[in-house]
C-alpha cells in the first residue's frame, strides 16, 4: 500500500472503528495539528472555512469571534462535531482575537463592507491572514486593504478559491502546461444560478454593502478571466438590471437594489478579449469557461438543477494540433461536498502549505485587487451606459508595475 493511500483522509473520517484505543490506530490515526486558527465572522462562509480547515486536518480552530450570538453558537457546535475535542475560545472582541498568543492565523469571513475596518484592526498582528472575497466593496478600500496586507509581516491570502475547482484547475493545466489552445485570444465565462441566499441582516441584497453584484458575486470569475487572459483588464463595457429578484423585498426600511443579470465585454492590454454573462434567477446552477487560442479550444463547465447532483465536464478541442478529449474532472465526494465544489478544501491546503513551507502559492494580493477593479468598472459602465477605462476606477497613486497578477508559465 502506498504512503499516499495510507494517509488518506477517508480512513480518518470513518466512525466504524470508534471502539479502538489510540494505541491501536494507524490508518485511522489523526496527526496533531500544525497550526491554530481563529475565525473572525462565523456565518455561512466562516463555517465553511471551519469545516474545511478541520477536514484538511493540519489546523485546529482555537477561537471564534462574531457579534451575532446564533452564528457563534452554530460555529462552536460545528467545531466539536467535526472531530476537535476541545471547544474553541469565544473572543469578546476583535482585539482579543488579535492578541491571542496561541493563534497562528486568522480567517476573516465578515461581511464585505467590513473588510477594511477589520484589516485596519488586525494589520500588524503577528498572524497569517486569510481574507474572504471580495477584499472590499470599493476599489479605494481594496487598495488600502492590499497596502495593509503588503506591509503585514506574515502571509496574507485572499479568498479567490475558484481557481482550485477541479474543472478550472484542469483547464489551467490544459492552457498553460499542455499548451492545448496555443496562444490565448479570448476568454468567456457564464454564471446562471439561483438568487442571493439569506444573510445576517440581509446585507447582500443592497449595493451599499456589496459594492454591487458584479463586485460581490463575480470577482471569482474576473480573477479566473484575468488569469487565463494573462494581461491587465484595460476597458470594460457592461449592461445589467434588477430584472426579477427582490423587487418587493424591504429590510430596515430599505428596498433591495442589487442587479440580477448582466452581460459584459472586457478588453485586455495584451489584445485578449473577454466576455461574461450573469443570470441570478434560474432553477439551478450553470458555470462555463471557454478559452480559445490559435491552436485549440478548452470548455469547462459545471451544472446542477436545484436539488440534483453537480456534473462537471471538460472539453479539449485540438483538431489536427493534437489529441482532443472530453472528461469529467472531479474530487472525492467528501471534498466536493465540503463547499464550493471542493475549491475551499484546496484553498486551505494551499494556505497551510504556505504557512508550513514559507513558499507563496495561490492568488496574490494583486489578484484580489484586479478582480475588484473589473467589477467596479462594470458597475460604473452600467450606471453610465458607456464603456469605462479601468484606469479611471484605479486609485490616483496606483502603479500597475508594482501590482502584478499571478502569471502562469507559457511553456
Amino acid at each position: 500500500m502506498s504512503t499516499q493511500v495510507e494517509h488518506s483522509r477517508m480512513f480518518k473520517r470513518g466512525g466504524a472503528l470508534g471502539y479502538l484505543e489510540d494505541s491501536d490506530r494507524f490508518l485511522t490515526a489523526r496527526a496533531d495539528p500544525e497550526f491554530n486558527f481563529g475565525v473572525i465572522g462565523c456565518g455561512m462562509m466562516g463555517q465553511e472555512h471551519i469545516y474545511n480547515a478541520l477536514l484538511v486536518g493540519r489546523a485546529k480552530i482555537g477561537g471564534l469571534y462574531d457579534p451575532a450570538a446564533k452564528s457563534i453558537e452554530t460555529a462552536s457546535r460545528l467545531v466539536t462535531k467535526n472531530g476537535q475535542q476541545d471547544a474553541p475560545k469565544i473572543y469578546a472582541s476583535l482585539q482579543q482575537a488579535c492578541a491571542d498568543p496561541d493563534t497562528d492565523a486568522l480567517i476573516i469571513a465578515t461581511p464585505n463592507y467590513t473588510h477594511l475596518e477589520v484589516m485596519r484592526a488586525v494589520a500588524g498582528c503577528n498572524k497569517a491572514l486569510l481574507v474572504e472575497k471580495p477584499i472590499a466593496t470599493t476599489l479605494v478600500d481594496a487598495f488600502e486593504v492590499c497596502q495593509l496586507a503588503a506591509a503585514h509581516s506574515r502571509p496574507v491570502r485572499f479568498g479567490l478559491q475558484y481557481r482550485f475547482k477541479s474543472v478550472y484547475a484542469e483547464a489551467l493545466t490544459e492552457v498553460f502546461e499542455r499548451r492545448s489552445v496555443g496562444r490565448v485570444h479570448s476568454v468567456n465565462m457564464l454564471e446562471h444560478r439561483f438568487p442571493f441566499l439569506d444573510k445576517v441582516q440581509q446585507w447582500n441584497k443592497f449595493s451599499a454593502y456589496t459594492g454591487g453584484t458584479l463586485v460581490e458575486k463575480c470577482c471569482h470569475y474576473f480573477d479566473l478571466m484575468n488569469l487565463f487572459a494573462g494581461g491587465n483588464p484595460e476597458r470594460v463595457f457592461a449592461v445589467g438590471s434588477q430584472a426579477v429578484n427582490f423587487h418587493n423585498f424591504v429590510y430596515d426600511n430599505k428596498k433591495a437594489d442589487g442587479l440580477d443579470q448582466a452581460q459584459m465585454s472586457i478588453q485586455y492590454d495584451n489584445g485578449v478579449i473577454g466576455g461574461f454573462s450573469l443570470c441570478m434567477f434560474t432553477p439551478g446552477t450553470r458555470e462555463e469557461l471557454v478559452v480559445c487560442g490559435d491552436a485549440g479550444r478548452v470548455h469547462a463547465s459545471e451544472s446542477a438543477r436545484l436539488g440534483e447532483a453537480n456534473e462537471n465536464r471538460l472539453e479539449v478541442w485540438c483538431g489536427e494540433n493534437g489529441a482532443s478529449s472530453v472528461r469529467a474532472p472531479e474530487y472525492p465526494s467528501y471534498i466536493t461536498k465540503a463547499g464550493h465544489h471542493g475549491s475551499t478544501f484546496f484553498e486551505h491546503l494551499s494556505f497551510v502549505d504556505e504557512l508550513s513551507s514559507g513558499v507563496a502559492s495561490g492568488p496574490n494580493l494583486a489578484d484580489g485587487l484586479w478582480s475588484v477593479a473589473v467589477g467596479a468598472a462594470a458597475q460604473l459602465s452600467i450606471e453610465r451606459g458607456a464603456a469605462v477605462d479601468v484606469a479611471e476606477v484605479l486609485p490616483a497613486d496606483f502603479d500597475s508595475a508594482q501590482w502584478v497578477k499571478t502569471k502562469f508559465q507559457e511553456g
